[in-house]
């Protein structure tokens, strides 16, 4: 498909969103878990509302973990400082599962795509980058005390039409003592136009349109890990395969195969196949090889052939080309997991 000169959408939050928080402390307890046992088995969900955290899923490790204590530092090093309520319910993964994988085969079935194009250094959307840059940039003007009255939660969200950007909108909890004319022309300066340049000349701004977003986090809204999957990979641009991300070790292929996708797209691009690139691989539960992998470029040419010749998408091979037992994961928990320097799928090579 092609994404360039088209019109589309795409959003981000930042990592107060109460969603990102639930992802953040997921994969902080899978890196806890890897940092000790790079085995360890892990599927946990969060789950915040109201003064409430609850941890559930299966984990199997030798690590020693205190989950309570992770999820209320996460919560905490977000910028966050009323007191939750932790329920921990973590139980051992079910042998059902187990006796498949043990034996190299997938921890799920399902459908995986990744996606890399040549519109920016990033092989992302132009429009991802940026969205993902506002949503950063409001975290860091926040941390940094560049803007004092600004308050963990937020979104960002950028359309374009015909290839230029049309609209801008930022949603940003504050201080009551803040007049909204005072947050749109702040961000205007201190956010928007830095960060957009040139791609802000005679756009439409919209800033927190409601008027105010005083309340946020889990005391406005509910929030549960794997709900932003768009936010995390492409901004809906491409297809996906509804597995989400965070809190899953890497040999559930919803995580790990769409990061090989990923890398495999990116590799084609950069290697000179395709300016843009789609890969989608398929599984089922406890088997080794795939079911399908297909690799296709902007102008419909089937590249799936040059893909399994060059990479191996059975689930341990898959772990050992990006080496994915390293606990890294907590860092892709908010801002995307596509496009970072030094995360392993992004890593380019030579397809001979």
């Amino acid at each position: 498909m092609k994404v360039q000169n088209s019109t589309y959408t795409v959003e981000s939050v930042t990592c107060g969103h109460p969603d990102k928080v639930c992802d953040q402390i997921s994969d902080a307890i899978l890196d806890a878990c890897l940092a000790q046992d790079p085995k360890s088995r892990v599927a946990v969900e969060t789950f915040g509302s109201h003064g409430h955290l609850v941890l559930g899923g299966e984990v199997t490790t030798k690590a020693k973990v205190n989950y309570k204590k992770i999820a209320a530092d996460v919560y905490k090093s977000i910028g966050y400082t009323k007191k939750l309520d932790i329920q921990v319910f973590i139980v051992q993964q079910s042998s059902d599962i187990a006796q498949g994988v043990d034996t190299g085969g997938a921890g799920d079935q399902g459908i995986m795509y990744g996606f890399a194009t040549n519109e920016t250094p990033e092989f992302l959307p132009l429009g991802v980058v940026l969205v993902h840059k506002l949503a950063k940039g409001l975290e860091k003007l926040r941390t940094s005390g560049a803007i004092k009255w600004l308050q963990p939660d937020g979104k960002t969200q950028v359309t374009f039409h015909n290839g230029k950007i049309h609209t801008v909108l930022v949603s940003t909890q504050h201080d009551k003592k803040v007049t909204h004319a005072e947050i749109k022309k702040t961000l205007t300066e201190k956010l928007i136009n830095p960060i957009l340049g040139v791609h802000a000349k005679g756009i439409e701004i919209l800033v927190n349109p409601t008027g105010i977003f005083v309340q946020g986090g889990f005391e406005a809204d509910a929030g549960l890990t794997g709900r932003k999957i768009i936010v995390d990979t492409y901004g809906g641009l491409v297809p996906h395969g509804g597995g989400a991300f965070s809190g899953k070790d890497l040999t559930k292929v919803d995580r790990s195969g769409a990061y090989m996708c990923r890398y495999v797209a990116k590799n084609l691009v950069a290697n000179g196949y395709a300016n843009e690139a789609i890969v989608s691989v398929a599984y089922a539960i406890g088997h080794i090889d795939p079911l399908m992998v297909y690799a296709v470029n902007e102008k419909g040419k089937d590249l799936s052939e040059i893909v399994k010749k060059h990479f191996d998408f059975r689930p341990r091979k898959i772990i050992e080309t990006l080496d994915l037992l390293k606990p890294i994961y907590q860092q892709t928990a908010a801002y995307g997991h596509f496009g970072k320097l030094g995360l392993p799928w992004e890593k380019i090579i030579k397809m001979k």
